[in-house]
Parts: C-alpha cells; sequence; structure tokens
C-alpha cells in the first residue's frame, strides 16, 4: 500500500522544479532536476557547497510550498556525473552558476505532512526506458504532447518532454518546464507506451 504524504510529497517535487535555496540567512533562485536515483541536482555557489543547513522552498516560502531540507555533495561535471549536468541543461539551458550539487533529501515538509528524506530518495523504475519513451513522447507531430499539455492546464506551442517518471512527464516550454501528471501512477513502459499511443486516451478527457 502506497504512502499518500510519501506520493503528494514527491508530486510537488516534480511538479516544482523552480523556486528558491535558503543557506546561511541567504535566500535565492534556484532550479533543480530529479535525478534518477532520487537526488536533487542543481547549479550553485560555492558558499552554498559549504553550508550545513540548506533548504529548497518550491516554489517559494508560503504555507502550501514544499519545503526540502538537503545536504550538498560537490558535483564533477566533467566526472563520472556529468550526465546530471547535461540532464539539468536539457531541462533548463546553460546555469549561471558554475559549481554544481548532488543534493541528498533529508526531510520534507508539505502543508500538514513531515516526510523522512530516505522514503523521497526512490529510484525513478523508468530510468532504463526513459530515452526510448521520451523518443515516442516527442515523435513528429506531436499531438499527444501539446494535447497532454493542453488537458493539464499548461498549453504549449511547441513542447519537448525532458524527463519521465511514474507519476508524470516533465515537458519544456519556451520559458519554462511544466509538469504532466498521469491519470494514474504508471507502473512499467509498457503502461505508458500504452497511455501514448491512446489507449490512456479515456482518462483524460481532450486526449482522443
Amino acid at each position: 500500500m502506497r504512502d499518500e504524504a510519501v506520493d503528494k510529497t514527491l508530486e510537488a517535487l516534480h511538479a516544482n522544479l523552480k523556486g528558491f535555496i535558503r543557506f546561511d540567512g541567504d535566500r535565492v533562485p534556484v532550479r533543480v532536476i530529479v535525478a534518477s536515483d532520487g537526488h536533487v541536482v542543481a547549479p550553485v555557489m560555492e558558499s552554498m557547497l559549504l553550508s550545513v543547513d540548506v533548504v529548497l522552498e518550491l516554489p517559494d516560502d508560503d504555507d502550501v510550498s514544499l519545503q526540502v531540507m538537503v545536504s550538498l555533495e560537490r558535483l564533477d561535471p566533467e566526472g563520472e556525473h556529468a550526465g546530471l549536468c547535461d540532464r539539468w541543461r536539457a531541462y533548463h539551458g546553460e546555469p549561471l552558476d558554475v559549481r554544481w550539487a548532488r543534493m541528498q533529501i533529508d526531510a520534507a515538509r508539505l502543508g500538514q505532512w513531515f516526510v523522512d528524506g530516505e522514503a523521497l530518495m526512490q529510484a525513478n523504475p523508468l530510468a532504463r526506458d526513459e530515452t526510448g519513451i521520451l523518443r515516442a513522447v516527442n515523435a513528429a507531430p506531436r499531438s499527444f504532447l501539446k494535447a497532454f499539455c493542453k488537458a493539464s492546464g499548461a498549453p504549449a506551442e511547441d513542447p519537448v518532454a525532458v524527463g519521465v517518471d511514474p507519476g508524470g512527464i516533465d515537458a519544456r516550454r519556451a520559458h519554462d518546464v511544466v509538469r504532466l501528471p498521469f491519470p494514474m501512477r504508471m507502473e512499467g513502459a509498457a503502461q505508458v507506451r500504452s497511455f501514448i499511443e491512446g489507449s490512456g486516451a479515456p482518462f483524460m478527457p481532450g486526449m482522443a
């Protein structure tokens, strides 16, 4: 049986990849991605890497936003995790900061829920098939993706799918990345492909 607090918190994280990072009394804008192993990745300032008290506010610091307590690990953009930096660029473009961090989630708060970080550090079971799924989603004329954006309340002229996990698809628009949630949790690549090919259309008005 799935935990509602964990599922809602995870979806809030995937749905809010732009916000603020608070550390040592400072607060600056940040854009993040969620890696396939559950870590959060972002370009950062050197001073953030030295801080021991870092909180992501996604998208803001109000009562309905997600607050994520994280521990930062320096990431080598030319090393074994260089692909994470490339993935960030696919989502957000070229970064302003030149340092990179991989963030361990220590805990998170969303509304009434306070969730332990270990429960949120979940690997993406679709990671192995992600490239093929994204290729199918982005296949011209992209009628599926455009309809999915419209049905999700995030219309786009030329969206590009940049990520997928059991909860939904991440699509890059002209100036931002939007979350397109699936009508149900997808348990495998075959289920996602079936949804893309049309059998999932009845679950979302306008998808047929």
